[in-house]
C-alpha cells in the first residue's frame, strides 16, 4: 500500500476505537516505522511501502487501538523539547511536569533561591532531575521507591550525559535521609490520584497501561502528599523552597494541609500557582528564615 492510503485506514481503525487525534496518532507510528517526520510522510505520500514495513505498522495500529499509550508502544516520549525513555514502570511525562519545572527554574533565575543541595522527589522518569542537572549545572538527588522507576532514570541520566550529576536513591519518600535541614530546592511530582478515580474515573491508556504505584495518592489523593508535609520541614533548609505538583481539585486542600503549623510558622510563604489553562497546578512553599526544628 502506499503511504497515504496507510494513513487514511489507520484513522479509520484508530477513529473506531475511540482515539483522540487518530491522525497525529497514526502519523507517529507510521513515522516511527519509515523513519519519518510528519513532512516526510506527506512528501513520501505516494511511495509504497514495503511489505515488512506495513506489517509493523499494523501491529502497533493494533495496540494503540486497544489503548496501549504510543509513548509505551515507541518506548519514547518526548519532554522539554528531549527524548526521554518511557516504559511501563514509570509514568509518562505529561505538559502539566514542564509548568512545574518552568516555574521552579523562573525563580532559581531570579535569583530569589538560596543556592544549596536540591531534592526530586518521586522522580519517576527522571526527567524533573535531569532538567534541573541540565537547566541549573547543579548535582541533583532524585529519590523514588521503584527500582525499575530508577532503572529508567538511570538510563535517561545516562542519555542526557548528567549521569555525574544526578545521585539515584530507592526510598520511601524521604525515609532514607536523617531528620535535619538538608535541601535548599525539593521539587516533586508525587502520586496524586484519589483512589475513586482510579476505580472509574480515568482514561483507559492510564487505568490499563500507566504503573499503580505512581498515581496512587489515596483517598482524595492527599494521602502521600500529606506525608511529604509531615516530613519535609525537618529537611528544607532556612528560606529553602518546595514545589509540588498537585491535581487541578486539590488546590485548596493542599493550602489548608501546608498553612497548618502546629502552633509555630514554618512556611513563610504557600501559594498556589495556575497552569495556562486557569487551573490549580503547582504548590509552591518556601521556609521560614530561621526555624527550630523541634527533637
Amino acid at each position: 500500500m502506499h503511504v497515504l492510503d496507510l494513513v487514511h485506514s489507520g484513522v479509520k481503525q484508530l477513529e473506531s476505537a475511540g482515539i483522540e487525534q487518530a491522525a497525529l496518532e497514526v502519523e507517529l507510528l507510521l513515522g516511527f516505522c519509515l523513519g519519518k517526520n510528519r513532512a516526510g510522510l506527506f512528501l513520501a505520500a505516494a511511495e509504497e511501502v514495503d511489505g515488512c514495513q506495513e506489517q509493523q505498522f499494523r501491529s502497533l495500529l493494533d495496540r494503540r487501538a486497544a489503548h496501549e499509550p504510543s509513548a509505551y508502544i515507541l518506548g519514547e516520549r518526548e519532554f522539554w523539547s528531549l527524548p526521554f525513555l518511557v516504559t511501563p514502570a514509570v509514568l509518562i511525562p505529561r505538559p502539566e511536569t514542564e509548568f512545574l519545572l518552568e516555574t521552579v527554574l523562573a525563580v532559581v533565575r531570579n535569583g530569589k533561591w538560596q543556592p544549596g543541595p536540591v531534592l526530586d522527589l518521586c522522580c519517576g522518569s527522571g526527567v524533573i532531575g535531569i532538567i534541573l542537572a541540565l537547566e541549573m549545572g547543579r548535582p541533583v538527588t532524585s529519590v523514588d521507591l521503584s527500582a525499575p522507576a530508577l532503572r529508567v532514570a538511570r538510563q535517561n541520566a545516562r542519555r542526557h550525559q548528567v549521569a555525574d550529576r544526578l545521585s539515584l536513591v530507592q526510598a520511601d519518600l524521604l525515609s532514607a535521609f536523617s531528620p535535619r535541614p538538608l535541601f535548599s530546592l525539593v521539587v516533586s511530582n508525587p502520586p496524586y490520584v484519589s483512589k475513586e478515580e482510579l476505580q472509574d474515573g480515568l482514561q483507559p491508556e492510564v487505568m490499563r497501561y500507566e504503573p499503580y504505584l505512581a498515581l496512587n495518592g489515596g483517598v482524595c489523593g492527599l494521602e502521600i502528599i500529606r506525608r511529604i508535609r509531615k516530613t519535609l520541614p525537618q529537611m528544607l533548609r532556612p528560606s529553602g523552597e518546595f514545589f509540588m505538583e498537585i491535581g487541578a481539585d486539590q488546590g485548596q486542600a493542599v493550602i489548608q494541609l501546608f498553612n497548618s503549623d502546629d502552633g509555630a510558622k514554618i512556611f513563610e510563604r504557600v501559594e498556589l500557582l495556575q497552569d495556562y489553562s486557569g487551573r490549580d497546578r503547582v504548590l509552591h512553599a518556601k521556609m521560614v528564615r530561621h526555624l527550630l526544628v523541634q527533637e
